[in-house]
């Protein structure tokens, strides 16, 4: 690293040492504390991380193998379930192309300022999620509550890959399963395909409501009583539902082993380091277009597909004015960006120091958005033809979530010739879209803790990566068991919830843009691309993300309501336990942040210049010689 800083550097430096309310003669002082104060609080396991892995038994770090692998992977990383599930059924939802609006706005002045920065601050400091908060130690909590948050993602986040490797698996049949009512686990309240409702149905007014009732098997029962060899499948083969989470019931062992397989899969994705990863994810991450683009040449093909995009695309611009629309807007691109996990952060510190981040966090924010917009035709052709071939609403037959890939999508592919074809195309789309996702979640959780304590975790990577996908998948196994469903509903609607993701995220861009600077951000940022970016991010980092995030934080809170899975209501001890782990991330900030401060010797200042805007030589956050290119050297 150049030990001589150039004219403007150092009147950087400078601008720095005023910032931390300091001057040039007092900041080695400074920087000594801050470092003592860094080792201290590591202790035995990270002792050594303050002033770089000086150890020669200590592997190198490793980066990517070239740039095109760092693309594939945040593109990976980005695009997964929700953009195939949930963009879609929320545009529909909210107003149909008027919900672009809400989208794009978001977009611009939260989802690509945030994608930006977390992409920037790993490149700049070269280290994981944890590491990267010696700028601003007081803020550490903020690591430690994405890595929390990580651990919840990857324990429910990988059910729904086992769920869609089941269907995978039972689609190699000549005919599917879910296809008749001739099983053995079908009711017989099951209503097959052959069903004719005009011949077995009729509607009456019972209690002054209209209501269809239908005569099958002598049974004369309302409609609704009545149930589909798809639901059933669902219900009753796949997840064979308890009555509740308070009878969870043995493990599916069927489900357990296709979690086992992705588990083992996410495994040989990341084993060997980014250079593997960064292979892996040509495939995983590019394949699923290609999947994408068939299902789609055959859904436009199909009767009635244009009128599954007609209501998919048709705007209702009163739906602007319902909250609810720009709270569905923010909270579908926070987790379609895969914002506040500390893997983006992660996947930018494998970078050059000189890569153009900037233009890179553009063209990976632009594919993610495109590829919910592309989905959504892929989506909604083949639910306008279930409404076709149904005589039903689109309104009646749209979905999002689970009941959108194990429900309405099986039930479609019943009309299609070569049905196990489509079906097996539509679940390995459904894997792959999901498992790069999973795989670079862990790999930021992984390179957080690796980097923390690099002296122990860093020879032994692979073993370590190996406990911690033992126990996601120990822990998981409750979410495959006959009440798992609703154990995964628990989690999806508390641990990984909106909520708590808005929690991280305003801190993150608080502690970024207000504690450490923004103007300091954008010299480390002209430092690696070579230019300043555009003003606007600043006003977003500084304003418009932060009050995004809080004002729909409140809005959550106030308009928070009881969750339920479909009609099931959770009993109390579910709801506290659900609270427990959404404050098992939430936490973590504001207490970190007291423990911190009240450890700090010193008064009011010289805490505030150790733990919020602190001085520190940078070769001792990257390691030396990391940064070589690099004309800043202290902040």
């Amino acid at each position: 690293m150049s030990e001589k800083l150039s004219g403007e550097a150092k009147g950087f430096t400078m601008e720095m040492n005023q910032f931390g309310g300091g001057n040039d003669s007092s900041s080695p002082k400074m920087s000594n504390a801050i470092a003592a104060q860094l080792n201290e609080e590591a202790g035995s396991g990270g002792g050594k991380v303050a002033s770089g892995d000086k150890d020669d038994d200590v592997p190198l770090r490793g980066s990517w193998s070239s740039k095109l692998d760092f693309i594939m992977s945040t593109v990976g990383l980005a695009i997964g379930l929700g953009n195939v599930w949930r963009f879609p059924y929320l545009c529909y939802k909210n107003g149909g192309g008027a919900f672009l609006v809400p989208y794009i706005l978001t977009v611009i002045m939260a989802g690509i300022p945030m994608f930006f920065m977390e992409l920037a601050v790993g490149q700049f400091l070269t280290i994981g999620g944890l590491g990267v908060w010696k700028i601003t130690p007081i803020f550490k909590g903020v690591g430690y509550a994405a890595a929390v948050m990580s651990c919840w993602m990857n324990v429910y986040y990988i059910v729904v890959l086992a769920w869609a490797i089941f269907y995978f698996f039972m689609s190699f049949s000549t005919t599917l399963p879910w296809r008749d009512c001739g099983n053995s686990w079908n009711t017989n309240l099951c209503l097959g395909q052959n069903f004719k409702r005009e011949d077995f149905c009729r509607s009456r007014f019972e209690n002054g409501i209209n209501t269809t009732f239908c005569t099958v098997a002598g049974q004369t029962l309302p409609i609704k009583n009545f149930s589909d060899p798809v639901k059933e499948f669902w219900n009753r083969r796949v997840l064979d539902i308890s009555s509740g989470i308070d009878d969870l019931g043995e493990v599916r062992w069927e489900l357990a082993g296709t979690l086992l397989i992705v588990w083992i899969m996410v495994y040989f994705c990341i084993w060997k380091g980014v250079k593997w990863t960064g292979k892996v994810v040509y495939f995983t991450a590019l394949f699923p277009y290609v999947l994408l683009t068939i299902l789609l040449i055959r859904g436009i093909t199909l009767p009635g597909a244009f009128l599954g995009i007609k209501f998919y695309l048709m705007p209702d611009l009163s739906k602007l004015g319902d909250s609810q629309v720009w709270v569905d807007a923010v909270t579908q691109i926070f987790f379609s960006y895969g914002l506040g996990l500390g893997t983006l952060i992660a996947l930018g510190s494998y970078n050059k120091y000189n890569n153009n981040v900037y233009k890179d966090a553009l063209i990976v924010c632009c594919v993610n958005s495109s590829t919910s917009f592309f989905a959504g035709f892929v989506i909604f052709s083949v639910v306008g033809f279930m409404a076709h071939t149904q005589n039903k609403p689109v309104a009646e037959v749209a979905a999002s979530g689970p009941g959108l890939a194990f429900l309405v999508y099986p039930s479609a592919v019943l009309e299609l010739p070569w049905p196990s074809f489509w079906s097996c195309l539509f679940f390995f789309m459904l894997l792959l879209i999901g498992l790069d996702s999973q795989f670079c979640t862990l790999e930021g959780f992984i390179t957080a803790m690796v980097d923390e304590w690099p002296r122990y975790l860093r020879p032994r990577k692979e073993i370590f990566i190996a406990v911690v996908c033992t126990f996601s998948y120990l822990i998981g196994l409750a979410c495959v068991t006959r009440g798992g469903m609703y154990v995964f509903q628990l989690i999806d609607s508390y641990a990984v919830s909106g909520l708590v993701l808005l929690w991280v995220i305003f801190f993150e861009c608080i502690a970024f843009s207000w504690a450490f600077g923004v103007n300091r951000f954008y010299e480390a940022i002209r430092d690696m691309i070579g230019y300043y970016p555009f003003a606007w991010w600043k006003f977003c980092w500084v304003v418009s993300t932060p009050a995004i995030c809080f004002g729909v934080f409140l809005f959550n809170i106030i308009q928070w309501s009881e969750i339920k899975y479909l009609d099931y209501r959770y009993p109390w001890p579910a709801h506290l336990f659900g609270w427990f782990s959404a404050m098992t991330t939430m936490i973590c900030i504001p207490a970190y942040a007291i423990w911190i401060w009240r450890r700090t010797p010193g008064d009011f200042q010289t805490k505030f210049n150790l733990l919020v805007r602190p001085q520190i030589n940078l070769e001792d956050i990257r390691g030396p010689g990391t940064a070589l290119t690099s004309d800043i050297t202290t902040l």
